[in-house]
């Protein structure tokens, strides 16, 4: 059985789950269901790691920081291949989370500093700014991009003087489990804790008293109960939830040109990621060139499972995800004209292929909600001012997309959208230099960047009087 990790060690449970493979529904490894213990004895691990940890010189947590990432490089082979096993998607997209996401998150995490901040100076006194460490936080992990967001939470944590326990998601905990059997022997004990289970874990973590901060990448649904799960505690609390990002495709675009990125920024990961493009915006000048555009890409992808070299799409990655997508590839039939894909794939496995929707408006289930899988509805737009409307209106607001020739055109109606990011013919480019943050229903907080750090950091000012006390 695959171990859990905690204080240092390796450990198995009392009860166990199954890892079920999404190419052919079988199950291919069981791991530990954290139990309350475990879950009890890995915040004890943290909190008593607190301290050391806290109080370690910034260049020695970062030579910590650096070493995790180069044991992943190190183990990329391996490492890649088992996500691709629990995962389904294809190697190149395995690659791109080890090799660049997850490792580059890491280091750059270890470059940053926090140093006090002189806020005034006076012949009287002297104030600083001072940012410090919270103690044990909790972070909660998403299946669709398992170590990248686990490393995405764990390096501005450590960075920063925290401990942390990480719960993997119950269907992809395989690769971080690993990652954390190749940790144990560079991280100091405690530090990191990795935990796989399912809601009751997730549940005592939340609810933990010794836990200073949540950080949960999820859905809004769970995100919203999770507000309400930390209230008795009032701890601090990220949330990157659900998304439904907006492209708005200019009337000067070059569609030739365009449409082969935004097929690809649309259907990474098979849609399954939550700052990909679910609603593509296409002036009437363009509307049909850009429809029979993106349905020929899509009819012409290669879906199959992550052990296929030639695969370009993995399957949707669990049962209860691909019966959501199901529902919502029966709203694209009645609500408008399915292009290209539309019916899943006989055969074992959770396969959907690259759906393309026309002839849809907003209103609709198919463009209001996030399937959160491979469909695309594309709604036709005659005033910008219109467009920009309708990408606005939606609850969720974490990225969107502005596509055309000119740039400084693209990039004014850029600024108009009320997304927590917005790219200019490009979308959900991600880079660990660069915050993300996430506005509405989406979530609050910000990961990424400097900005990424502060929020795993306490506040306080040191007011020091300069003419001492005299009786």
């Amino acid at each position: 059985m695959v171990r859990m990790l905690i204080g240092g060690k390796m450990t198995e449970s009392a009860r166990a789950m199954d890892v079920i493979d999404p190419c052919t529904g079988a199950v291919i490894a069981h791991v530990p269901d954290a139990c309350p213990s475990d879950v009890e004895a890995a915040i004890a691990c943290a909190k008593a790691a607190f301290p050391a940890w806290r109080d370690l010189a910034t260049a020695e947590r970062s030579a910590v920081l650096q070493a995790m990432a180069t044991r992943i490089a190190e183990n990329a082979d391996e490492l890649c291949e088992l996500l691709v096993l629990e995962t389904g998607r294809p190697m190149g997209l395995a690659q791109f989370e080890i090799l660049h996401l997850a490792q580059g998150y890491l280091r750059y995490y270890a470059t940053l500093e926090v140093k006090p901040e002189l806020i005034v100076e006076d012949e009287t006194r002297r104030v600083e700014l001072h940012r410090k460490p919270l103690g044990v936080v909790g972070a909660i992990v998403p299946w669709n991009a398992p170590v990248f967001i686990a490393c995405n939470k764990i390096a501005p944590a450590l960075a920063a003087g925290n401990t942390i326990v990480v719960k993997t998601a119950p269907s992809t905990p395989l690769t971080t489990l690993r990652i954390g059997e190749l940790w144990a022997d560079i991280v100091p004990d405690g530090v990191v804790n990795i935990l796989s289970g399912g809601n009751e874990a997730g549940s005592l973590l939340v609810e933990h008293h010794d836990v200073a901060k949540i950080s949960f990448t999820g859905s809004t649904a769970t995100g919203r109960k999770i507000m309400a799960a930390v209230a008795p505690t009032l701890k601090r609390l990220t949330l990157e939830l659900g998304g439904n990002d907006a492209a708005i495709v200019l009337p000067d675009a070059d569609v030739a040109t365009i449409a082969p990125a935004i097929f690809a920024f649309a259907f990474f990961n098979s849609g399954q990621v939550c700052a990909v493009i679910k609603r593509l915006y296409v002036h009437d000048s363009l509307y049909d060139a850009m429809c029979e555009a993106m349905a020929d890409l899509a009819k012409s992808a290669k879906l199959s499972g992550g052990g296929d070299p030639a695969a370009e799409f993995g399957p949707v990655q669990n049962l209860a995800q691909y019966q959501k997508v199901l529902h919502y590839l029966a709203e694209a039939r009645r609500s408008g004209k399915i292009i290209a894909g539309g019916d899943p794939l006989e055969g074992p496995g959770y396969f959907i292929p690259l759906t393309v929707v026309r002839d849809v408006n907003d209103g609709m289930a198919i463009v209001d909600e996030e399937p959160f899988g491979p469909i695309l509805p594309i709604i036709r737009y005659s005033h910008i001012d219109t467009a920009i409307a309708l990408a606005n209106a939606s609850p969720f607001a974490l990225g969107g997309s502005v596509w055309g020739s000119d740039v400084a055109a693209a990039s004014k109606v850029a600024a108009r959208m009320e997304s927590g990011s917005v790219w200019v013919n490009q979308h959900c480019a991600l880079d660990p230099q660069v915050p993300f943050p996430a506005n509405k229903q989406s979530g609050f907080g910000v990961e990424g960047g400097v900005e990424g750090l502060y929020p795993y950091l306490a506040l306080q000012t040191i007011n020091i009087a300069k003419s001492a006390l005299t009786t």
